[in-house]
Formats: structure tokens, sequence, C-alpha cells
């Protein structure tokens, strides 16, 4: 279980890329098949559902066997076999499940792999499946990001991660400063003091294509729209423009640390665990790890609101459950979904796991669980201060990065267009422009008629 930013097995990018085509190109076949008979898989008699889960297990057994035991328990005639896939198999697993007609009921997938799926008909189209007042239940902006502007609405929002600021005040008084940014323009300003002051770093974004999203997102915040409605680029503009050269003028000013164009977000821990970095934007979980790792660091770490743009919109990491098309039992498949995700059952899985709940009611169940704690330790005490301020950041936060089919693909492009910029070979001005032409030239293969 992680959100977007998290590296679980990870596989080169090249190979990343040629699985998910050949993913991709089996449900596109299987779709056409099941189209060509006019019906879906043969109904599969008294064979359990199938729940396909991410990096659940071992950890969370206790609370997945509860829940599926609590559903069999009210549906006797639907029982449910539960999977757990870690992320480095999930491609290969859901390639030979589509080639064997065996895909899952229902499985837990990231918005921009459930926008691939459902780009080539993979998944069901929930709308006329769901109950009335279902959308209701949950954060509009996460139900929102379920939705496929074609696909219609193609999963259930399950849990969520936000970021947050966790700041060294040492540094912080160290260099003078009252406190951390909280607008990407202020940035620079404080990355220089800190850099004069302490000879530290204020913050580590990565700009390694396959890893974090955050410098992507943070160009969504700067005012840019990264597509049109035609999937073409829409980021070679005045404020494309500034926010390519706000990453390429830092690095190039020596106020990113050198490794940011080579090393993922590992790295930004291992800085700011050895007292190197001012800034880090991660959940409140990762408190735990500090406190662990480096005490006296942790010790010294407040929470803050992470960075935002003008409008002081923050971004939300999301995981959902979605249907497959070859399921035989959508109805039965979706009523499963809503049952994981329900209030008390999203409520229970937030004590045990450090994330947030998409439910409503959870939300409010754990915003007053917390109010109410009465932490003794000074480790408890920030962590429960970090927990709420995350639930304060939910209420302006959601999915800042389009769920498109390819959206990996033009993170890729963009960020190694800015490492040639930031390693002075081309201008950043150039570095728009190419990735727009790259992109631009997929774009125009992938989607031709659009």
């Amino acid at each position: 279980m992680t959100s977007d930013d998290e590296g679980m097995t990870r596989v080169t990018g090249l190979q990343r890329r040629k699985r998910f085509r050949r993913v991709l190109t089996a449900i596109a076949l299987a779709g056409s098949a099941v189209l060509a008979v006019g019906c879906r898989t043969q109904p599969a008699g008294d064979q359990p559902l199938q729940l396909w889960t991410l990096a659940l297990a071992p950890k969370f057994n206790t609370y997945m066997d509860g829940v599926v035991q609590s559903w069999t328990a009210d549906h006797p005639e639907e029982p449910v076999r539960w999977t757990d896939l870690p992320w480095g198999s999930v491609e290969r697993k859901l390639l030979a499940a589509v080639f064997a007609r065996t895909a899952p009921d229902v499985v837990n997938l990231n918005p921009p792999f459930a926008a691939n799926l459902a780009s080539k008909g993979g998944l069901t189209d929930l709308t006329p499946l769901l109950p009335e007042g279902a959308a209701e239940r949950y954060l509009p902006s996460v139900w929102q990001a379920s939705r496929d502007p074609q696909a219609g609405q193609i999963a259930v929002p399950w849990y969520l991660t936000v970021r947050l600021n966790l700041v060294n005040q040492q540094l912080l008084q160290q260099a003078g400063v009252q406190g951390p940014p909280r607008r990407w323009r202020d940035v620079p300003a404080f990355a220089k003091r800190i850099r004069e002051r302490t000879g530290r770093y204020a913050l580590f974004v990565t700009v390694v294509p396959d890893d974090s999203a955050e410098l992507l997102e943070s160009m969504v915040q700067m005012g840019v729209t990264l597509l049109d409605g035609k999937q073409r680029a829409a980021f070679a503009t005045p404020e494309g423009r500034q926010a390519f050269a706000f990453w390429v003028d830092l690095y190039r000013q020596g106020l990113l640390p050198r490794e940011v164009i080579s090393q993922g977000q590992n790295r930004a821990v291992e800085l700011y665990q050895s007292g190197e970095l001012a800034l880090l934007a991660k959940g409140p979980e990762f408190l735990t790890r500090i406190q662990t790792n480096a005490p006296q660091v942790a010790a010294a770490t407040a929470s803050h609101p992470p960075l935002a743009g003008a409008d002081g919109t923050a971004n939300v990491a999301l995981m959902t459950l979605a249907v497959p098309r070859q399921s035989s039992r959508p109805r039965e498949a979706l009523a499963l979904a809503l049952f994981l995700t329900n209030g008390p059952n999203q409520a229970r899985f937030v004590r045990e796991a450090p994330v947030l709940p998409s439910s409503l009611e959870a939300l409010a169940q754990v915003r007053a669980e917390l109010s109410a704690e009465r932490p003794t330790t000074p480790q408890a005490v920030q962590l429960r201060q970090a927990r709420l301020l995350s639930l304060d950041t939910l209420e302006r936060a959601r999915v800042l990065v389009p769920s498109t089919p390819g959206i990996k693909r033009l993170q890729s492009i963009i960020y190694t267009q800015l490492q040639r910029a930031m390693l002075g070979q081309i201008s950043s001005d150039q570095a728009v422009n190419e990735a727009a032409r790259e992109w631009n030239r997929y774009a125009a293969a992938r989607w031709p008629d659009s």
C-alpha cells in the first residue's frame, strides 16, 4: 500500500512501458471479443467473487480477513476470495488473467492505471449500477477523480494520502526564518536563505522520470494546464514557460541538491534524516520513521501545510476499487466495492493504516477520535498534530494531475527535457517546446482522430 510517490518493487521505465503496452493490448483484444459476442464472460456459478488488492498483505491481513468475513456473513451466497499482489507484479498478473479470461471481479487500482484500462474498454462504467445517493457518501473531489470523461464512473474511491511539509525548525532558526513558505512563488527566496545561512538545502523534488509526480503537480499548482480536451500539449504557454524556468533556475543556482536529476524521493528522506534538508514533503506516517531513525531531527520537526499555488489547492493521492469488464457479476462486484469503502469499514482501516478515508462518514469519525485523543508522549503529540493537519489539508485538496491514459509518458517527457535544461544542454524555453513536440507526436499516434 502506498501513495503515488512511494516505491514498491520497481522495474526500469522501459520494462514498465513494455509491460503496460502488453497489458493494454490484451485488454483491447479481450474487450473486442466480449463486444463481438455481445455479452460478458460466462457466469461463474458458485465461484466466489475475486477481489484483488495491492500491497496490503501481510500487514493488514487481520483487517482484510475481518472485512471479508463480515461481508460473507451478510452475503452467504456471494463469498469472496481475496488476493493481494505486490506492486511489481500487478501488470503481469493482470495480463495473465485477461488472456485466461479470469480477471478479478473487483480490483484495487490507482487513477492512472484505471484510466489506461478504461480507455481500452477494460473497466465497467458503474453509473447505471450505482444505488441512489452513492456519490454523496464520498469526498466530492475524489469521487470526481474516479470518473472518466469518456468511460464514465470507472471506480469507487477507497483510501487517500496527502503530503505535509515536515520542517526542521532548527535549520529555519539558524537561517533566521520564521516559518516555511506556503506558496511555490516564495520558495526561491527561502531556498536561497537556507543555503546561504546554513549550507543545507531547503527542499528536494526529484526529476527522475519514473519517480514522484510532485514536480508535475507543482506545475498545475502554478497555473499550468498540462493537456487540452484533445489530449494535446497545453503547457507551451507563458505559465508553462515560467514553471519550467522556476525549476531550471533553482537547480542552476545550486538551490537544489545535484542528485534530484538522478535519485528519487527516497534520497529526500535520507537527506532530511541526516539534517541536510529543511523541508520534507511526506505524509504524517513518515514521522514515525524519522522518530525511529533520527530522533534528534524528529524532535526538531514540526508539521506545516504543504506547498500550494496561488489558490491554496493541495494534492491528494488516491486508490480506488474498479470492476473489470470481464466480471460476470458487476452488480455484486460493485456492492462489494461499496461495502469495503463504507464509513465503518474505512474508519476501521484508518485506525490500522497510515492513510485517510474517502468516506465522509469515516472522515468525521476519524476527526472526532483524533480530537478526543490525549497523547502522553511528545512523539504521540507530534503524530496527532500531523494527522489533524492532514485532515484539514483534505478540505482544499484534489487530484492535480489528470488521470489521462499516457500520463506517465507525459511525466517522463517533461522530466527528461527539464533534466537537459538543468544540465545546461538547452534553455528552459527550448525544454518546453521539445516536451510539447514530443508529447504531441505521441498523442497524434494514440488519438489520431482528436
